[in-house]
């Protein structure tokens, strides 16, 4: 296993495909403050949390291994666009990911 999201009520799916990672962001439609986000996390410790934020969404890029870098928001985002992130993390491609968050 290379990257796993986790769901609302914190179940996790190991390499979901692009499908399984739009349902989950669906269910974002049923957030609250004890449930707020969902996030995809490649084992090399990089993290996508995403948030509603009424029709858009935001992020938390963060690496959960490097408690020395600063966690980043991006904001103003569709589904599309996080799904094109989460596609890019589960890839392994942080280096995109880090251009368009800085």
């Amino acid at each position: 296993m290379s990257y796993f999201m986790t769901d609302l009520s914190g179940a996790s799916v190991d390499e979901p495909d692009e499908a399984t990672m739009r349902t989950i962001l669906d269910g974002l439609a049923d957030a609250d403050t004890e449930h707020p986000d969902v996030s995809l996390t490649h084992t090399n410790g990089w993290s996508l949390s995403v948030f509603p934020s009424g029709e858009l969404l935001w992020l938390l890029w963060e690496n959960l291994d490097d408690p020395d870098t600063a966690p980043r928001q991006l904001s103003g985002l569709t589904k599309d666009e996080v799904l094109r992130l989460f596609g890019l993390l589960a890839a392994g491609d942080t280096e995109e990911i880090e251009r368009l968050a800085s």
